[in-house]
């Protein structure tokens, strides 16, 4: 199944790109990546679900992928919640959000902040309003690296990530990391996405209280799941028995062989997950 692209466009005029596959008619499930990746996250999951009869879309968010630059630098988690809201009232119904990190916990403050429920369920995928603040901190640091270096070529970019996920096979083809870089005219490739997202003044988790985060949940209504990787840096399960404390009618899913990054270290596992989570939903 070939996806395609549609636009969606923020209240403050970012036009943000997604992927999506099946019928738009159908009940939507929408796809918000983590910090630092694109929309292709999710493609194998995305389409998957289109086959069981959902119209999967993934979100590049803003300063990401192909999605706008924000001029005013605004990558704040609420400024984020804010744009899921958007896209899910561009859609006409209320969608099932499926967000990993950044994408999940945006989400998150999105419902919270929101007049009337802009989403039907809510998936988050290894995040939680408290984590390990030593595994945040490596996450950043791999990130920060080479935010304005870049590297010399897809193999170079390779040998890093390996470096940082040493538990992922190193793929044989670097092909497809072009879709998560940009090679800038000096020939030196770069992660797609803003650098700014990292060296701004507004970035994500500034200006943020914790329990802005642990109130978004306790307020949390709607269906809801936690996955969780068994060998995240981020989440521990002590963040996860205090998500469900705090949320006790969500689903909890604890995926054996994966790290911070669930879907792309056990895909098949994380879908079967979401499938199983979206099955018992009442569908609209």
């Amino acid at each position: 199944m070939n996806g395609r692209e549609v636009c969606f466009r923020t209240d403050d005029g970012l036009r943000l790109v997604a992927t999506a596959w099946g019928d738009p008619d159908a009940p939507a499930v929408l796809f918000q990546h983590g910090g630092g990746q694109t929309r292709h996250s999710w493609k194998g999951s995305a389409e998957a679900l289109a086959n069981q009869g959902w119209y999967a879309l993934s979100l590049d968010l803003r300063g990401h992928g192909d999605s706008d630059w924000d001029p005013a630098t605004d990558y704040t988690l609420t400024r984020y919640g804010q744009d899921s809201v958007c896209v899910a009232r561009a859609l006409g119904r209320p969608p099932v959000v499926v967000g990993a990190s950044l994408g999940g916990i945006s989400a998150l403050l999105g419902a919270h902040g929101a007049e009337s429920a802009p989403f039907s369920a809510l998936v988050l995928v290894d995040v939680t309003p408290r984590m390990d603040l030593n595994g945040a901190a490596k996450i950043m640091g791999f990130m920060s690296e080479r935010v304005l270096e870049g590297f010399a070529n897809l193999e170079e970019a390779a040998d890093a990530i390996a470096t940082y996920l040493p538990h992922r096979p190193r793929p044989k083809n670097t092909d497809g990391l072009a879709k998560n870089l940009r090679q800038r005219e000096n020939g030196r490739w770069f992660w797609h996405w803003d650098p700014a997202f990292m060296t701004g003044r507004s970035r994500p988790g500034l200006a943020l209280r914790q329990e802005d985060l642990l109130d978004a949940a306790r307020a949390l209504s709607i269906p809801a799941m936690l996955i969780r990787g068994r060998m995240s840096e981020l989440v521990g399960e002590e963040h996860a028995r205090e998500f469900l404390e705090l949320v006790p009618h969500a689903r909890f899913e604890d995926v054996s062989g994966a790290g911070h990054m669930v879907a792309g270290d056990e895909n098949d596992a994380f879908t079967e997950a979401v499938a199983r989570f979206l099955g018992d939903l009442d569908r609209p």
